[in-house]
């Protein structure tokens, strides 16, 4: 009876990198990355309207860079750009803490996780150098590059 229990609560890690995960702070984020760049989006979007950058993290054990999108305060949405080369490596990674993607594919989507209205896809274009984990919730994909 008990490991299922276990089973259940080690597949339900929130999205997040490096411990930052959707819905925290931009205290949060200067905490684990502090030389991130935070500052307002420079453009009217409803889905966030500051961003923090850093250019220089770990993830999963992969030089990578990771741009966060806040609204009202909190994370709404994160993108962690890697080399293409690291990808089965980001998604080995990835599946003990999120479970089996609902989709692993040749490309440009090469897998997605989803829970409830949360969802992380990699994706890596072909002839581009650096692929990328995009992970958010809401409407957010829909909503970030529109103009307003």
């Amino acid at each position: 009876m008990v490991l299922p229990l276990l089973l259940f609560v080690g597949a339900a890690h929130a999205y997040d990198v490096n411990g930052v995960a959707l819905g925290a702070s931009e205290k949060d984020i200067r905490e684990k990355f502090p030389y991130a760049n935070c500052r307002a989006l420079e453009w009217p979007s409803r889905a966030a309207d500051r961003r923090c950058d850093d250019s220089r993290v770990i993830f999963a054990g992969v030089d990578a860079s990771v741009t966060f999108y806040l609204r009202k305060g909190t994370v709404e949405g994160f993108d962690v750009r890697f080399d293409h080369r690291d990808v089965a490596g980001i998604v080995k990674f990835l599946t003990p803490r999120y479970g089996p993607p609902a989709f692993e594919g040749p490309g440009p989507v090469m897998a997605q996780w989803k829970n409830k209205a949360e969802r992380a896809t990699i994706t890596s274009d072909q002839g581009r150098r650096r692929a990328s984990l995009l992970v958010s919730r809401g409407t957010f994909e829909d909503e970030i590059y529109k103009v307003r």
